[in-house]
């Protein structure tokens, strides 16, 4: 290889890495402006499926990337808050989101690649409200997307004049199926469907030997564009390894999609063509082709929605039959909801940690129920259960804590999902001493158990009494935790208040009866320390009430920091 050809190649190779940096970039900024409507709007458009395919093209415009929305959709179905059908219907509406890149590059948007990337720049520095600087981030990875574009075109006009290359494509047009497994080794290796559209596009601009074709042509472009959408499938399948049937059954289903599409599109090649040079602007080959080329893309990938849509259920039967269910029992201290496959994409990986949060706080609920039955009514197994479950709250909380720190490792990030998840990691710290004090009181359970003790009956309503304020306050921090209400943070802080003024009462009351003689002495430590444990079970319910209002009043207080500097 000559000097030149090596410098062809860096150039295609460096023009390409740009274009994978630009479009991250993108995705990052478009999620920050985003934020959690996000999860919201996801949540809202998967009701039916033809709003399933409408969320999955918006959130595939978003993420820039087909694939990465079909790796958050697996987790989500791998976690079980996503159904099968609801899952596929996604992934038809990514693979026509994935597209829209290629029609920007087709409509030569980045002509003024320098002006996105100025307007870009000069948002994301001199901006002061966050929400604007991410906006400029987009724009200005906009503009990158153009720029690596206009190199790599650069060098596509060296690569074109190959005799290889025109071979190659001769080939392509005589068995088209060579030409789906070049679009799919593309995607394979350059790991984006969209970046491959981008050097498919790019080449077929440039002009053959007779001077007004391209040196593609639409016919062999067309078993490329299909052989992409196949190969970007492969991030799917690798996100599903080791996930549960259901996740491994949409990973199934996106390769069916893709492949039953190809095949049976490869059966009308001269008849789409014809439809495409149809619906597109008319001229020169070479002027032309880009247009074709990304109207190809899309009209292959809505075709092939509106074909199977009217079959999702048949798609999810023929799924099911083909990966049958063969999950073993989950173990109760493996996590359920946490997926490393996303925590580049923080507000689901966020939602998804506090679901786990949730298991964990479940856990801990159900160790106060066992630590009240086993020191009232004496239940050795419910002793033993305390124990059982503190293990699984262990566990889980270091789970929950390496994933949260995993989160906080990434550049995604905005300051609010920062500061979510710093509080996230401090509340999975407060459920752990939840059950540390539930097994303090199951110790005491044991040791009253073992000697015999008696209390009186007045002491044995106190305590009752103080399980039932530390279980209202549990029920109550869960659904704080989870619905994120101020209101009922408020509330909960209410009913720490009364649990303390529960507790001064408890101890006079006990005071009262060692001078009344009416309760033995030699019971006074136990029942103190077990007084003293519940109230420090509601202390925990309580920090956990104040880091979800310390994070509602972070954001509000933020909101109003920048309406006042926008104002001055």
């Amino acid at each position: 290889m000559d000097r030149n050809g090596f410098q062809v190649i860096m150039t295609l190779l460096g023009s390409l890495a740009v274009f994978i940096y630009g479009m991250n970039l993108m995705s990052d900024g478009l999620q920050k402006a985003a934020g959690d409507k996000m999860r919201k709007f996801l949540s809202l458009l998967t009701r039916n499926p033809l709003t399933g395919v409408l969320a999955g093209i918006l959130t595939a415009a978003v993420l820039q990337s087909s694939s990465a929305t079909t790796v958050m959709v697996i987790g989500f179905v791998s976690a079980g808050l996503m159904n099968l059908p609801q899952a596929v219907s996604i992934i038809l509406g990514a693979n026509i989101g994935t597209t829209i890149t290629a029609q920007l590059i087709a409509f030569q948007v980045g002509d003024y690649f320098w002006i996105f990337i100025l307007i870009g720049f000069t948002m994301h520095i001199f901006m002061k409200k966050e929400n604007w600087v991410h906006i400029g981030q987009t724009i200005f990875a906009f503009g990158l997307l153009f720029l690596s574009i206009y190199i790599m075109s650069e060098s596509m006009k060296r690569i074109a004049l190959l005799p290889e290359t025109t071979q190659l494509f001769l080939t392509v047009k005589e068995w088209p199926v060579i030409g789906v497994f070049l679009g799919t080794a593309m995607s394979l290796v350059l790991q984006s469907s969209t970046a491959s559209m981008a050097v498919l596009q790019n080449l077929a601009e440039q002009i053959d030997s007779n001077g007004f074709s391209s040196v593609i042509g639409l016919e062999a472009a067309l078993p490329i564009i299909f052989g992409t959408n196949i190969g970007t499938t492969i991030t799917a399948v690798a996100a599903s390894v080791g996930a549960p049937s259901d996740a491994k059954r949409t990973a199934a289903a996106h390769i069916l999609f893709n492949v039953v599409g190809t095949f049976l599109f490869m059966f009308f090649i001269p008849a789409y063509c014809w439809f495409i040079r149809y619906i597109s602007p008319s001229g020169l080959e070479y002027q032309v082709i880009a247009r074709q080329i990304a109207n190809a893309h899309t009209f292959f990938n809505v075709i092939n929605t509106l074909i199977f849509l009217p079959f999702i259920g048949v798609l999810v039967k023929l799924v099911i039959k083909i990966i049958p269910d063969k999950d073993a029992d989950r173990l109760p201290w493996q996590p359920q909801y946490l997926d490393y496959n996303i925590i580049d994409q923080p507000v689901f990986a966020i939602h998804l940690a506090t679901k786990e949060l949730l298991r964990m706080a479940e856990f801990a609920f159900q160790m106060i129920k066992n630590a009240k039955k086993g020191f009232i009514a004496g239940d050795a197994e419910a002793v033993r259960n305390v124990a059982r479950e503190e293990e699984i709250v262990n566990r889980l909380q270091e789970e929950a804590v390496k994933y949260l720190a995993s989160i906080f490792a990434t550049d995604t990030l905005t300051e609010h999902q920062g500061n979510i998840v710093s509080g996230l990691i401090h509340i999975s710290s407060d459920i752990e001493h939840m059950g540390d004090n539930c097994v303090n009181i199951a110790a005491f359970a044991e040791e009253k158990m073992k000697n015999g003790y008696e209390f009186s009956d007045a002491a044995c309503a106190e305590i009752y009494e103080c399980f039932d304020q530390a279980t209202r306050m549990a029920r109550t921090m869960m659904r704080v935790l989870e619905e994120r209400d101020i209101h009922l943070a408020k509330e909960l802080l209410a009913q720490k208040k009364e649990m303390n003024r529960m507790e001064e009462r408890l101890k006079k009351q006990h005071i009262r009866r060692l001078y009344d003689k009416s309760c033995s002495p030699e019971f006074t430590v136990m029942y103190t320390d077990v007084i003293h444990n519940i109230e420090r079970i509601g202390d925990s319910c309580k920090k956990i009430a104040e880091a979800v209002i310390s994070d509602i009043q972070f954001k509000e207080n933020n909101m109003a920091n920048k309406e006042f500097k926008d104002a001055i």
